[in-house]
């Protein structure tokens, strides 16, 4: 029995795209002491995206660097990329490789390595596919959004103080979101 390929989404043309940092973000929020959310951002150092004829011969490779943490606080800024999270000196990149790409409903599913704080774990990024375009200087662009939500935990990452109230400082819990632009390569 042969198996027919998922199509791809409309506008998405098979062919190599390289991650343009400059126009993409790397995110996160986390809860801070139970009551609310900080934000920030980890550079991208590159990507790339390999679009098959169909979803299951597409792959997604990406490098992000957490000495660029940005959550516009200098005094945490310093505090994470310490050892008492992401170790920076020891463990200078993050890397997402794709395992299986695949459709679910009108959605898209991206299931993957990621690596933070040297431990990999198995992750699922609901992914949005934003369209195609050609800029003024002629490359044609694609656009994706992508999310999941990790433990923090799970990588390793436990520092936390607890709260006289109760609970703790840093929530377990992590959303991470991915807005990529991406340019056809040659």
């Amino acid at each position: 029995m042969t198996t027919t390929a998922t199509a791809l989404p409309i506008g998405l043309v098979a062919g190599t795209y390289a991650l343009d940092a400059s126009h993409s973000e790397a995110a996160f929020t986390v809860r801070h002491a139970g009551i609310s959310k900080v934000r920030g951002t980890i550079g991208i150092v590159e990507g790339t995206v390999v679009v098959g004829e169909g979803l299951e011969s597409s792959s997604v490779q990406v490098t992000l660097d957490p000495a660029t943490v940005s959550t516009k606080d200098a005094n945490r800024d310093g505090h994470l990329k310490s050892a008492d999270f992401f170790e920076v000196e020891t463990y200078p990149t993050w890397s997402f490789v794709s395992t299986e790409v695949r459709a679910q409903g009108d959605a898209h599913v991206v299931m993957g390595d990621l690596t933070i704080h040297g431990v990999t774990r198995s992750v699922e990024l609901a992914t949005e596919f934003n369209g195609t375009a050609t800029d003024p200087f002629g490359n044609r662009r694609i656009g994706f959004e992508a999310s999941t939500t990790i433990s923090r935990k799970d990588f390793g990452l436990t520092w936390n103080a607890a709260l006289e109230a109760g609970g703790v400082l840093v929530s377990d819990k992590v959303v991470i979101t991915i807005d990529a632009s991406l340019i056809a390569q040659a």
